[in-house]
C-alpha cells in the first residue's frame, strides 16, 4: 500500500512538471513558433496534436480519453495491488505520470502541446510525458528480458548438470 501512495506521488510530480513545462512552451514558444537549443540538432516547436504518438488515431479524441483513462486505472490499481521490483514500479509510475500528463491536455484542450523537434533524423514532434512514457515502457522491457534471462539461466544450469551425472 505504501509503495502505491509513493508511485502516485513520483507521478504527480511527473504530471506537475509536465503541465508546467506546456504552460511555459504555450507562453513561449506560441508567439515565436520554434526557438533552436542546439542548431540543427534539437529546437523547441510549438506543436499541437490531437492524435497519438505520430498522430495516429488523430480527430478521434473522445477514443483515445476513454482507452487513455482505462489504460492509466488498470496501471494504477497495479501500482496498489500487485507485488513488483523497484525497477518495474519505476517504469509503471513513469508511465502513469507521462499518460495522465498527457491526458490532461487532451480532456482540457482537446489536444496536446508538443514541443521537442529532433532536427538531424525525421521523427515525431514530442513532449516530457511522451518522454516518461516512452522510457517507463523501454524500462519495462528491460525488467521483463532481465527477468526472463535469469529464469532460463537456472533451467540451464540444471540441464548441464543432469548431462555432467
Amino acid at each position: 500500500m505504501i509503495f502505491g501512495l509513493f508511485s502516485v506521488l513520483g507521478a504527480a510530480a511527473l504530471v506537475v512538471i509536465d503541465q508546467l513545462i506546456k504552460h511555459w512552451a504555450t507562453a513561449a514558444l506560441l508567439p515565436v513558433g520554434q526557438m533552436n537549443v542546439l542548431p540543427g540538432i534539437v529546437e523547441l516547436r510549438y506543436c499541437l496534436n490531437d492524435g497519438m504518438a505520430f498522430s495516429m488515431l488523430a480527430g478521434k479524441q473522445g477514443l483515445l480519453i476513454g482507452m487513455t483513462s482505462v489504460m492509466l486505472l488498470v496501471v494504477l490499481v497495479m501500482l496498489f495491488t500487485r507485488k513488483m521490483t523497484t525497477w518495474e514500479r519505476v517504469a509503471w509510475t513513469l508511465v502513469l505520470g507521462g499518460g495522465v500528463g498527457n491526458l490532461i491536455d487532451r480532456v482540457l484542450n482537446g489536444v496536446v502541446v508538443d514541443y521537442i523537434n529532433v532536427l538531424f533524423m525525421h521523427f515525431a514532434i514530442f513532449n516530457f510525458a511522451d518522454i516518461c512514457v516512452c522510457v517507463g515502457v523501454g524500462l519495462l522491457m528491460l525488467v521483463v528480458l532481465l527477468d526472463s534471462c535469469k529464469k532460463e539461466k537456472p533451467a540451464e544450469q540444471k540441464a548441464d548438470d543432469d548431462g555432467a551425472a
